[in-house]
């Protein structure tokens, strides 16, 4: 039987360690010195070398040999998993006290120490306290908030980066040339990438994949089908799609993603590697980052994402989309204004003001606020406005009935859920542009309720139904 790759390759003294040379310098430096400290606490991400430097550590410090198969008996360890009761480590207080067989210090390895109960670790506090002068003690954890601070406090502590890209494709292509096997510099990329800063994640799925192929070169192809990734050419035409509100080409691919067994969080991640690395080319790219956040959130991931990628460039962009019905005519004049791109603000007054302060600069005709005095709010026209503009705030606008006092825009939503919509800062900052760009200068109050009746009989009856709204009907 082979013997897997990340035992075959795994280094043996802390000279071969890679990515985690501000602690094998101090820890060297510590032996050379001979400035051993009684504990260390090793703490990181997993799959980045604690183990194995905790290894190879004990076994300096007793000028031993290490390799995978040695053994000794002055050198211990402890699956805090497996062993974390306070009778385990009671057991370990006593034995601490017995002086090595033959090595000049006794090193017990604590892996996963935050697994230990609060009794064990009140045990094992006595004995970091007043260790014997033979014994060393090396704790690892890949959860530091689990251990208390009077642990932590009595160790030498090391935290461990996580592995980056370029280290972790150094240690491949390490392990490549002594398997005389080819690996194109993009496999090796994207190994790295899912690897998520693990060395030791990065060899096993490199293991995973020369023991499936039979070329004699490894490509990015052989990673993105055994991996059931999406072809990069693939994402950056959902990209472009989705920038140029192409709602067809977003609708057909991801239609065929999903028949090939292609999770929409799976797309969305590698959208958003994409975008990230494409960033600097437009901020608009940031946006869509931050939508897409959203889809591994999601109960309903697939349609998420085809939403996203749908409707961000109407919503994001100004364009116009032109797969819905005609607005209506409006018979009253409207004021002009100059279309303006749309970007989530953080404080959408403040940006109605600003809006308002460069066309005064500018040679554009200036909107006139319009008070309830001079001129009837036209609902009709907001609605048409949102509707060319914003389908996502008309979608929600449209729901709801409007009432004008003294300067004030009630909006009744008829629910708590569109309330809430129109509440989040995204839709109160497109309504409040849309009014301004329409020359009103409301308040804005959303009322998660139907529009009150006018007429008190109807009213009456209708609160003995149950609710209803009133509609008015005109002659034709």
């Amino acid at each position: 039987m082979s013997t897997a790759l990340y035992r075959k390759y795994r280094s043996r003294s802390l000279d071969e360690i890679a990515g985690q040379e501000h602690v094998t310098a101090l820890l060297s430096s510590a032996i050379k010195n001979n400035k051993v400290a009684h504990a260390y606490l090793f703490t990181g991400p997993r799959g980045v070398g604690k183990t194995s430097i905790a290894r190879i550590l004990a076994h300096e410090i007793n000028n031993l040999t290490y390799d995978d198969e040695s053994s000794h008996l002055d050198i211990i360890e402890i699956d805090a998993a497996s062993n974390n009761g306070v009778d385990d480590i009671r057991d370990l207080r006593d034995r601490v006290q017995i002086a090595p067989v033959s090595a000049q210090k006794k090193v017990y390895i604590i892996d996963e120490v935050h697994m230990l109960s609060k009794q064990a670790f009140n045990a094992l506090l006595k004995t970091l306290e007043e260790p014997p002068e033979h014994v060393v003690f090396i704790l690892a954890t890949t959860d530091i908030d689990k251990v208390p601070e009077t642990i932590i406090s009595r160790t030498q502590r090391h935290t461990f980066r996580r592995a980056s890209d370029a280290d972790i494709i150094k240690n491949l292509k390490r392990i490549a040339q002594g398997e005389k096997t080819s690996v194109s510099d993009d496999a090796l990329e994207l190994i790295a990438r899912h690897a998520d800063g693990s060395f030791r994640d990065s060899v096993s799925l490199l293991d995973q994949l020369l023991s499936g192929t039979d070329d004699t070169t490894l490509t990015a192809d052989h990673v993105t089908s055994s991996l059931g990734l999406v072809a990069s050419d693939v994402i950056a035409q959902l990209v472009n799609a989705s920038l140029s509100g192409d709602i067809g080409s977003i609708n057909s691919i991801l239609s065929d993603l999903e028949l090939g067994g292609v999770p929409a969080r799976t797309t969305a991640s590698q959208l958003n590697h994409y975008l990230r690395l494409h960033i600097s080319d437009s901020p608009r790219h940031a946006l869509l980052i931050d939508e897409l956040l959203e889809v591994s959130k999601s109960h309903y991931p697939e349609l998420k994402l085809l939403t996203i990628l749908a409707l961000f460039a109407p919503v994001n962009s100004g364009q116009v989309r032109t797969d819905l019905p005609p607005a209506p005519q409006i018979s009253a004049p409207m004021p002009t204004a100059e279309p303006q791109s749309r970007t989530p603000v953080p404080n959408a007054k403040k940006v109605a003001d600003e809006k308002l302060q460069a066309t005064e600069k500018t040679s554009a005709p200036k909107p006139r606020k319009v008070s309830p005095s001079e001129a009837p709010f036209d609902w009709t026209a907001l609605i048409s406005h949102v509707r060319t503009h914003h389908v996502a705030l008309h979608s929600v606008l449209s729901k709801c009935d409007p009432e004008l006092v003294e300067g004030t825009l009630r909006l009744y939503t008829k629910s708590a859920f569109y309330k809430k919509k129109l509440d989040d800062l995204k839709y109160k900052t497109l309504l409040v542009d849309s009014l301004v760009e329409l020359g009103y200068d409301f308040e804005i109050e959303t009322i998660a309720s139907a529009k009150p009746m006018k007429d008190s009989q109807a009213a009456q009856v209708a609160a003995i139904m149950g609710g209803g709204e009133e509609v008015s009907v005109e002659d034709a």
